[in-house]
């Protein structure tokens, strides 16, 4: 079996393998000099030289060139004072060329041989002026990286509104998919002010708990579906996974409803179909509980209707700007015969002669 040995190349960063070559005594804080595709850089062992099936392999592995000697750390120095004022340098000039982009960090490979520039920008930059105008300022090769809002964060830093440091610059190390769907089954407003971080997308947090939400939740009984309570037979209407209750709306007296929270039981944790009662309630209903189900829905379908604009924006959230985006102007008030016109109604006299 192949021996692989895991490098990063920042603090907080994705975890790259490579083979120690030889080097197998490896152990986790070393410095070392790998290969890559940008020539030779500096990197810290996170994960020991280990053994790994062949099939965990998908690709040829760069080797470990060696273990970083003072030298090494001494270059890795100089070019960090460098960035500073490479950075400086490279904003000035995009600033001077009236680029559409924002230069967010520079990085030297441990040798200085090449400067690779992070920026962001809401559509396609030509930055060719700019990659010759640096070459010929800092004396060496040139590249341009695009990043999106996640990244900026990442490389920036802050507080988040927990207030502790925000996580991807913190301890996460890859970005998982985030959907408006995680805030919906943990039951968080959909207020993009509420569940949007530093970066202006979803809270990478939501899906921390997101699967376990969901296993709960298909041990809790369905919304709108019908279960037995102490007050008699009711629908199901809000479900509180930590508590492990529900809301379930029953009938009252004197011909009133009223809204009762009950715990789940455990015999009857596993919810049925929407509609379709449980093994302790009624097969059927009379007219007057169809009656009052109708109203119900019809109060839902408002709510729903009420809160599509906040989905509109939370959907905004989780996408990157694309360059084709462009705001559409509202509609103005046409003419009768026109589409979206108001026709106007009234009444034509005749003159007699």
């Amino acid at each position: 079996m192949p021996w692989v040995v895991g490098v990063t190349f920042k603090p907080v960063t994705k975890i790259y393998y490579f083979d120690p070559d030889g080097l197998q005594d490896l152990q986790v804080g070393e410095r070392v000099v790998v290969e890559t595709s940008r020539g030779r850089t500096l990197g810290t062992v996170k994960l020991a030289a280990r053994e790994v099936p062949d099939a965990e392999i998908s690709a040829a592995l760069k080797p470990v060139v060696r273990r970083a000697i003072a030298w090494d750390l001494v270059q890795q120095d100089q070019a960090e004072h460098r960035e500073v004022e490479s950075l400086q340098i490279c904003r000035e000039r995009s600033a001077a060329l009236d680029l559409p982009m924002k230069v967010v960090s520079v990085e030297y490979n441990f040798d200085c041989s090449s400067l690779l520039v992070y920026f962001t920008a809401e559509q396609r930059v030509d930055f060719r002026s700019l990659v010759h105008d640096l070459a010929q300022l800092l004396r060496t090769r040139v590249e341009m990286r695009q990043i999106g809002v996640r990244d900026e964060a990442k490389n920036l830093g802050g507080c988040g509104r927990c207030g502790l440091a925000l996580c991807c610059a913190s301890w996460l190390r890859e970005f998982t998919p985030v959907s408006i769907k995680m805030a919906k089954q943990q039951d968080l407003p959909l207020n993009p002010a509420e569940i949007s971080g530093a970066c202006g997308r979803l809270l990478c947090c939501l899906s921390y708990e997101d699967e376990y939400y969901g296993e709960a939740r298909r041990l809790m009984p369905r919304i709108n579906s019908t279960m037995m309570t102490p007050e008699g037979p009711g629908k199901v209407r809000q479900v509180h996974v930590l508590r492990n209750t529900v809301t379930v709306l029953v009938q009252g007296p004197n011909d009133t409803k009223m809204f009762i929270e009950v715990p789940v039981p455990e015999a009857n944790a596993q919810p049925g179909q929407t509609g379709t009662p449980c093994e302790n309630c009624p097969g059927k209903l009379d007219d007057n509980d169809a009656e009052a189900d109708d109203e119900e829905d019809l109060a839902d379908d408002l709510d729903q209707a009420l809160a599509e604009p906040a989905l509109r924006s939370l959907a905004e959230l989780d996408r990157e700007p694309d360059s084709g985006d462009e705001p559409k102007a509202e509609g103005k008030p046409t003419r009768e015969g026109e589409p979206g016109g108001q026709r106007r109604r009234g009444r034509s006299r005749r003159r007699g002669k």
